[in-house]
């Protein structure tokens, strides 16, 4: 049972339907899965029909490259590839002879001859043998083998009327004297009566040939009969000859007109005849491609059977040795989280009593000496008090970015983010978040994330603050083991001798306490970017 293979068939339906150039295109894919699974012999049919359409559309160089292909496929020995060695041997012949190559057309029909083993295909390779004998002067050895086929031919037969009129034309070359004319009426008159209009279309070529030089009159009578057949037939090669004959044999008025035609016809043929071989050729590219690919794959199977034995030695040895440096890392690995955590921990529980100390300091007393001023004094100065207060205010807020609350535990951190960003957002000025990932965020523990947090507070703090800006853009890049933030705004930006309040120094701190680093960059003219990296534990 042959492989089951869609391409195999649409590949026939497209030829069947007259589209040649998709059914190329098919078989070359039906060709690939059939090697694949090692069925030379469907790899062998699907290379013949391949060749058979490039002869077709006159690629005779890519039909004889494709039919090769196939000959080292076919076996000699194996009855069933009889057909397919003769078929493809015929194939090889044609493309040989319309390249002019006689000698090798001649060998090739004989092999095709030498495998047939159907009687009806036998019959057209022996006429294609002889074809090649005559074109190259053996006329004797085309005379016999026309004469053996006209013996057993029915007389009122189409290939009769084939065999007639090549013999007779023969016997004309042999000899400019033989009245070849009488057989060749009686071959065209067989061909009339069974409507073969391709047999018309020789026939009126041999007479056209005949008369040329005797009879001119006769000669341009059967050259247009030549060129109408050719038309119907759709023959753009038998139009070129025949377009030939009528430039030569036409008086000056019609010998224009039939130089024109045969210009444009010319120029068509070879424009399709390029086209059809740039497409082929991108075709046949792939299916040296894929040969080029199977060989090299062939080669890496062997170097592979060479030193599976080898392999097989070490396999247990740097399994083992594996397993134990995966455990080992694994554990180093834990360890060292765990660690880093802790270390992280304690300078967020350090940072927080140091945070406790400044907040009873600096704004419980505070507030207790301006209650204590208010409550004792009648005469209140009440601009020193709100000034007192704004500095108080100042303070608290130093300390504020790090002790305000961490957002509800069962809020999402990055919705939390987002909303601390588009907090800053106002009718003047536009604030575009990027890389902002749950998923991504899940990594970073939970005081990074705290610490994370005010970070970005006191940036957009400042910003709104100092900067001036109407475009804010906040971007988070996640590396595998590095989280970068970058902030860019089109504000004022920082001149140089700028001096960093405890804002920027509290950032600082933080970002150092999570082991990462910050930088200022475009501290002159207009607008603030700051690249902030910390690693993720």
């Amino acid at each position: 049972m042959p492989i089951d293979n869609p391409a195999y068939d649409k590949a026939f339906e497209y030829l069947e339907n007259g589209h040649a150039d998709s059914s190329f295109y098919y078989f070359n894919a039906a060709r690939q899965v059939f090697l694949e699974q090692g069925d030379s012999l469907f790899v062998a049919k699907c290379l013949i029909n391949m060749s058979i359409t490039q002869h077709e559309k006159a690629d005779y160089f890519g039909a004889q490259e494709t039919a090769l292909q196939a000959i080292p496929i076919l076996n000699e020995n194996e009855s069933e590839h009889h057909a397919f060695l003769s078929m493809n041997y015929n194939v090889l012949g044609l493309a040989s002879f319309y390249l002019k190559d006689y000698p090798r057309s001649i060998s090739f029909y004989e092999q095709a001859i030498k495998y047939s083993d159907n009687s009806e295909n036998t019959l057209a390779y022996r006429n294609n043998l002889a074809v090649s004998l005559m074109d190259s002067k053996e006329f004797t050895e085309a005379q016999a083998i026309y004469a053996s086929i006209l013996k057993k031919t029915n007389k009122n037969s189409i290939e009769y009327a084939r065999i007639l009129a090549n013999l007779a034309r023969i016997k004309w070359k042999q000899d400019p004297t033989y009245p070849a004319v009488d057989e060749f009426f009686t071959s065209l008159r067989i061909r009339e009566k069974e409507n073969d209009f391709w047999g018309q279309n020789a026939s009126l070529a041999y007479l056209t040939e005949y008369y040329e030089f005797s009879k001119s009159d006769s000669a341009l009578f059967f050259a247009k009969k030549w060129y109408n057949i050719a038309k119907k037939i759709e023959s753009p090669h038998d139009q070129i000859k025949a377009l030939k004959k009528l430039i030569k044999l036409s008086p000056n008025n019609s010998s224009k007109y039939y130089f024109q035609t045969y210009n444009v016809l010319n120029d068509s043929i070879q424009e399709a005849r390029l086209a059809a071989k740039n497409q082929f050729t991108m075709v046949r590219y792939e299916v040296e491609k894929n040969k080029a690919d199977n060989l090299i794959l062939q080669k890496d199977n062997a170097d592979k059977a060479y030193n599976i034995s080898r392999q097989r030695m070490w396999t247990a040895g740097i399994s083992i040795f594996s397993v134990v440096v995966i455990i080992g890392g694994i554990f180093w690995y834990k360890r060292r989280k765990e660690r880093l955590q802790l270390e992280a921990q304690n300078r967020i529980k350090a940072n927080q009593l140091n945070i406790s100390r400044k907040i009873h300091d600096v704004v419980a007393n505070g507030l207790y000496r301006v209650m204590t001023e208010i409550e004792n004094r009648e005469d209140i100065d009440q601009d020193g008090i709100l000034d007192r207060l704004e500095m108080m205010y100042e303070k608290s807020r130093d300390i504020s970015y790090e002790t305000e609350e961490a957002k509800s535990e069962q809020q999402d951190y990055h919705i939390q983010i987002a909303e601390l960003l588009k907090s800053f957002v106002s009718e003047n000025r536009k604030v575009i978040i990027a890389g902002n990932d749950t998923e991504q965020w899940e990594r970073i523990d939970v005081g990074a994330n705290e610490q994370i947090h005010h970070v970005l507070q006191e940036l957009m703090v400042n910003m709104r603050k100092h900067s001036q800006a109407t475009n804010v853009i906040i971007r988070f890049d996640w590396d595998t083991e590095l989280l970068r933030i970058y902030y860019s705004d089109n504000g004022i930006g920082m001149s140089r001798s700028f001096e960093a309040g405890n804002g920027l120094e509290g950032i600082g701190n933080r970002i150092k306490s999570l082991n990462g680093h910050i930088t200022f960059k475009d501290r002159e003219e207009k607008g603030l970017k700051i690249e902030v990296s910390i690693p993720i534990l």
